[in-house]
């Protein structure tokens, strides 16, 4: 129980519920609690489903938010004016979006196997949602701290790959099973580096728990750790399909992607679990790569989070701006070829400088960082000497006989033999 009275959120509602005179509920806004203490179990359903509320909600907000955001500055990248009809500099646009799509018509293939079908959307945005369940906001603001958050993370983002395979069999249409084939191989390719990239953390901070792994960063670990950083970061941009990782929506070969044959509301949790995932993952980077909360006074401590993460969506949207979409061949090259690698010589790295330092002061992980950074420039030119692919092979002629070609125009020899 002591876990949730650590739990800023928690606290606040639960001690104004329910009239409770121990150490860590001795007043509340109204001077005692709402309900008698036979009732506490309902107190505590009460705050648990209005933290789930608000934080469910805050999310929704924030993709509407982080949608607006995203066309606004990719209309900056091309030089246009981006949306700006609806409402002040268009930021009721995505709101206008959502009632559209609220009330398009709902399509369901004749060959569709509609349990399959219908349940697939659902599948794909409940597990993004469930992120934000372990990540700390703020100075004990969270809605649940797991001591195995990180896992917990790392469990629930591979339901992905289930909702997909329901996506492209349900709709018994072979472009998106060939899409959903795709997706399913790149997610699994990517997730194996993403598991590994998080193990140094892990090995630095002694802990899976969100909150020790923010605590142990007196040095943000994406200066001790750059190598982990680059593999997530690089693995969390395939897992959201983001460019330059959108693979199952090659538009010129698969047209939509698993999603083809999905309309109306389906459709829209689709785009909603896409945004909701970017969000997502860039508070994850924040929590185990960036300090999470912590900044310097006076600003609060949500307050640098959320200026962390803004910075970290700015950067993604940047990459889906400038870069280019890679081949199939190329994206599995750099998780199997590139990624998987870095993460095997960070985790060596780690390892051997933990057995120097088992328990590194601040000045003794400046000194990490500065071995980790030479091994990161030299990692990375050695990988990126494997995997870029040499100079085009000269074509090999043809064996046997070479056959003529038509032509409109006739040679020069015969066309003078005619004349004469």
């Amino acid at each position: 129980m002591q876990t949730f009275f650590d739990n800023s959120l928690f606290r606040n509602i639960y001690c104004n519920l329910v009239e409770n005179d121990s150490a860590r509920c001795t007043t509340g806004w109204f001077g005692g609690g709402l309900l008698p203490n036979s009732l506490a179990w309902l107190a505590f359903a009460i705050t648990g489903a209005a933290i789930a509320f608000v934080i469910l909600n805050g999310v929704l907000g924030a993709v509407i938010g982080f949608i607006w955001a995203e066309r606004r500055t990719v209309a900056r990248f091309q030089n246009r004016s981006g949306p700006n009809r609806w409402g002040p500099f268009g930021t009721l646009t995505p709101v206008a979006d959502a009632i559209k799509t609220m009330f398009k018509e709902d399509v369901v293939p004749a060959e569709a196997d509609r349990l399959v079908f219908n349940l697939a959307p659902v599948f794909m945005v409940v597990p993004v949602f469930l992120v934000f369940a372990v990540i700390p906001f703020g100075i004990g603001t969270f809605a649940a701290g797991l001591n195995i958050g990180l896992l917990f993370v790392i469990a629930v983002t591979s339901g992905s790959v289930l909702a997909i395979v329901m996506a492209a069999y349900g709709s018994g249409n072979r472009l998106s099973i060939f899409a959903g084939m795709r997706a399913v191989a790149l997610l699994i390719s990517y997730e194996i580096p993403m598991a590994l990239s998080v193990i140094g953390v892990v090995m630095l901070a002694g802990s899976l728990s969100m909150g020790k792994i923010i605590e142990a960063q007196d040095v943000p670990f994406i200066i001790v750790q750059p190598l982990a950083f680059l593999v997530f970061f690089l693995a969390a941009l395939a897992e959201m399909g983001r460019t330059p990782f959108d693979l199952a929506e090659a538009e010129s070969e698969l047209s939509a992607g698993y999603i083809n044959d999905y309309s109306s509301m389906k459709f829209g949790l689709f785009y909603l679990a896409e945004f909701a995932a970017a969000l997502a993952a860039s508070a994850v980077i924040v929590t185990v790569f960036l300090s999470g909360w912590r900044g310097w006074a006076p600003v609060p401590s949500f307050i640098w989070f959320f200026l962390k993460m803004g910075a970290v969506l700015f950067t993604i949207m940047w990459i889906r701006f400038t870069w280019p979409r890679l081949r199939a061949d190329q994206i599995m090259a750099l998780a199997w070829k590139g990624l998987f690698e870095l993460t095997l010589v960070n985790l060596v790295a780690t390892a051997v400088l933990l057995a120097i330092w088992p328990q590194p002061t601040t000045s003794q992980l400046w000194t990490m960082a500065a071995v980790n950074w030479a091994i990161f420039f030299a990692s990375v030119w050695v990988i990126g000497r494997v995997i870029v692919p040499g100079p085009a092979k000269k074509a090999v002629a043809p064996m046997g006989p070479v056959y003529p070609v038509g032509v409109d125009e006739q040679p020069a020899a015969k066309a003078a033999g005619a004349t004469n």
